[in-house]
């Protein structure tokens, strides 16, 4: 059997209240994952992880209404998940909640991505690039032979190299 701890070792352990323990269990926020015969409740180690994330996003700052907007947001952009805020890494910065999930950054409630790679941007830009060279209509000469239209890929702005 799995290790369980106590609602009191479970305030220890994650620095919640016991107001905001009993609170978030009544609400559904987060719930312990085991009941005694007699009602007691018993916090996994993935519920104690829940349990510290929402108070270092609460302490960050983060209203309890967002993270509660947040975390059904997230099981239903990634419904495999069971607790959010135990599977995902997620980062708060002022009111808004970022998840770290596969490779990719968003925000949790509009799902809109933060990262742009760079390095894949600019492999995309230099295909379209070497796919897309103009050249001069055929029968005519060049007007500047001397002149070539390159991609300048360090400012992303077009530039007349010799």
């Amino acid at each position: 059997m799995a290790t369980v701890f106590t609602s009191r070792q479970a305030i220890q352990i994650t620095g919640v209240t016991q107001r905001q323990l009993a609170y978030w269990r009544k609400t559904g926020l987060i719930t312990p994952s085991q009941r005694t015969p007699g009602g007691h409740s018993r916090y996994s180690f993935h519920d104690l992880i829940a349990l510290k994330t929402a108070k270092r996003l609460i302490d960050a700052g983060v209203s309890l209404q967002k993270l509660r907007n947040s975390i059904t947001a997230l099981t239903r952009t990634l419904p495999q998940l069971k607790q959010p805020l135990s599977e995902l890494s997620l980062l708060a910065t002022g009111d808004v909640i970022l998840v770290f999930h596969e490779g990719a950054v968003f925000e949790t409630l509009t799902g809109q991505e933060w990262i742009l790679p760079i390095a894949q941007f600019q492999r995309e830009v230099e295909r379209k690039q070497n796919t897309r060279r103009p050249s001069p209509p055929s029968g005519q000469g060049e007007l500047f032979p001397e002149t070539s239209w390159e991609c300048d890929l360090q400012d992303g702005n077009a530039a007349n190299s010799k």
